[in-house]
C-alpha cells in the first residue's frame, strides 16, 4: 500500500519559477561534525553556495564576517551564519 501512496503526486506542489542558487545553511551544516573549528570548515565547505535572503554567497565569505573561531554546536553556527547573513525568507527572483 505504501508504494501506491507513493505514486501519487507530491503533497506540496512545487513552485513553477526560477530555482534558487545555492544550498540551504541547514544541508551544508548537517554534512559536518560538531564541534569545528572555523578553520575546519573552511577547508571542508568553504566554497560551498548558501542561500541567503540577499542572494547566494560563499560560506567563506560569510565566515569571513563571524568573529567566532569554535562552533561546539551545529546550533551555534547556524546562529552565528543568520546574524550575519539574516533570517529572512531567501529571494526566488
Amino acid at each position: 500500500m505504501a508504494d501506491e501512496e507513493a505514486d501519487e503526486a507530491p503533497a506540496v506542489e512545487l513552485g513553477e519559477g526560477e530555482s534558487v542558487e545555492g544550498a540551504p545553511l541547514a544541508r551544508v551544516a548537517s554534512r559536518l561534525t560538531w564541534p569545528q573549528e572555523k578553520s575546519s570548515i573552511l577547508k571542508k565547505e568553504g566554497d560551498a553556495v548558501i542561500r541567503t535572503p540577499t542572494g547566494p554567497q560563499t560560506l567563506e565569505d560569510v565566515l569571513a564576517d563571524v568573529d567566532e573561531t569554535y562552533f561546539d554546536t551545529r546550533q551555534t553556527f547556524v546562529n552565528d551564519v543568520q546574524d550575519v547573513v539574516g533570517r529572512g525568507p531567501v529571494a526566488t527572483e
